[in-house]
C-alpha cells in the first residue's frame, strides 16, 4: 500500500464522528459494516497495521511468498571468500540494475543469514561470459551451485579447501544443471558433517562412477552418504566439463538465456524442477534445514529473482 492511500485510509479511520452530520455521512459510505469498534477502534486497527507494515515489512504480515533477493542490495545475505573470509575488495558479490551479479572472480558464496526448512525455493540465472583461473575454469562449463541446508561454520567443506560449508547442493553447471551434490565439511567441535541421501537409479553409472537418478517403478535404490553426485534424469552420457556443454536431451537454456531451478524441500525429501520439468528426486535427506547459499566458483553468473515459498504441514 502506497503511502498516499494509506494516508487517505488514516483520516477516514480518525475521522472525528462527533457530529452527528459527519456521522451519518462517515455510515452512508460504507458497504460493509464491520464489528461496532468505534472509529477511534478503526484507527486504533489501521495504525497497528501501520506499525507492522513498516516494522517488519511485507513479508512479516504475510504468510506467502518469501523474497530472499530484494532486487536492491544484499540485505537477508552475508558473503565467504576463501582467501578473504567475510571482506569482498573484488566486489564478487554485487547488484546492478536489480540483478545480483557474483563476478566468478573468487571461491565462496552468499549465504542467507536464517536457516530454513520446508519450502519451495525459486531461483532464476543466467551465465554471464567470464571465467576465471578460480576453480580451474578458464575454458570450462560454466559453473556455479545452490546449497540447501547447509550447516556448520563458515568456510568448513572439505571441497574448495574451506571455501564452501556442508550441504546438499543442487548443481548450476552447464550440462549439469539439476544434479545433486553431497557436500562434506567439519563441524566447530571437530566433527564430520556427513550428509546424505537415498536415491531411485538408473543403471549404469557415470564416468566417475555416480548414479543417474530414475523416475520408473522398477528401479534400483541406492543411499549416498558422505560426499557424491546424483546425476540428473537426462545428463548427458557424454557430458563434459567445456565452455558452453549441450547434450542432446538439456532442459537448460543457452549461454545468456534465463533459468528457472525450483528445489522444493518438505522434511527428507527434495525434488528438482528446471524450465518446468522435473530433472531430479531424493529422500532421505540429512540435513533437514540450514541456510540457502548461491556459490562463487570462477564463473560469472545472474540472478534475478529468489524467493521462498514456506511449506506448512497438516
Amino acid at each position: 500500500m502506497d503511502s498516499l492511500h494509506f494516508q487517505r485510509w488514516t483520516r477516514i479511520g480518525t475521522m472525528n464522528c462527533s457530529s452527528p452530520r459527519e456521522e451519518a455521512l462517515f455510515s452512508s459510505s460504507r458497504k460493509l459494516e464491520p464489528p461496532d469498534v468505534g472509529c477511534y477502534g478503526i484507527s486504533i486497527v489501521l495504525a497497528a497495521m501501520l506499525f507492522v507494515f513498516i516494522a517488519g515489512g511485507a513479508e512479516s504480515i504475510s504468510p506467502g511468498t518469501v523474497q530472499l533477493f530484494n532486487g536492491t542490495n544484499l540485505a537477508g545475505w552475508y558473503s565467504w571468500l576463501v582467501d578473504t573470509k567475510r571482506d569482498d575488495p573484488r566486489r564478487v558479490f554485487a547488484v546492478t540494475n536489480g540483478l545480483l551479479r557474483i563476478s566468478g572472480d573468487g571461491l565462496g558464496y552468499l549465504a542467507t543469514t536464517q536457516e530454513y526448512s520446508d519450502y519451495r525455493l525459486s531461483v532464476e540465472f543466467k551465465w554471464g561470459a567470464t571465467h576465471w583461473p578460480w576453480a580451474d575454469r578458464i575454458g570450462k562449463a560454466s559453473d556455479s551451485g545452490l546449497f540447501l541446508h547447509s550447516v556448520g561454520p563458515d568456510g568448513n567443506s572439505h571441497d574448495g579447501r574451506g571455501a564452501f560449508r556442508a550441504a546438499i547442493e543442487c548443481q548450476i553447471m552447464q550440462g549439469a544443471t539439476g544434479d545433486l551434490l553431497l557436500i562434506r565439511g567439519t563441524n566447530t567441535d571437530g566433527s564430520l558433517i556427513a550428509p546424505r541421501v537415498s536415491v531411485a537409479v538408473q543403471p549404469g553409472r557415470d564416468a566417475e562412477g555416480w548414479p543417474f537418478v530414475a523416475f520408473t517403478d522398477s528401479r534400483e535404490t541406492l543411499d549416498i552418504e558422505r560426499w557424491g553426485r546424483v546425476n540428473w534424469l537426462n545428463k548427458s552420457r557424454q557430458w563434459k566439463d567445456e565452455f558452453d556443454f549441450r547434450g542432446p536431451r538439456d532442459v537448460e537454456r543457452p549461454r545468456g538465456q534465463w533459468n528457472e531451478l525450483i528445489c522444493i524441500c518438505e522434511r527428507d525429501h527434495i525434488l528438482v524442477q528446471l524450465n518446468g520439468v522435473t530433472v531430479n528426486e531424493a529422500r532421505g535427506v540429512f540435513p533437514r534445514r540450514g541456510k540457502i547459499l548461491l556459490q562463487c566458483e570462477g564463473s560469472e553468473v545472474f540472478f534475478r529473482r529468489v524467493t521462498l515459498e514456506p511449506m506448512t504441514h497438516r
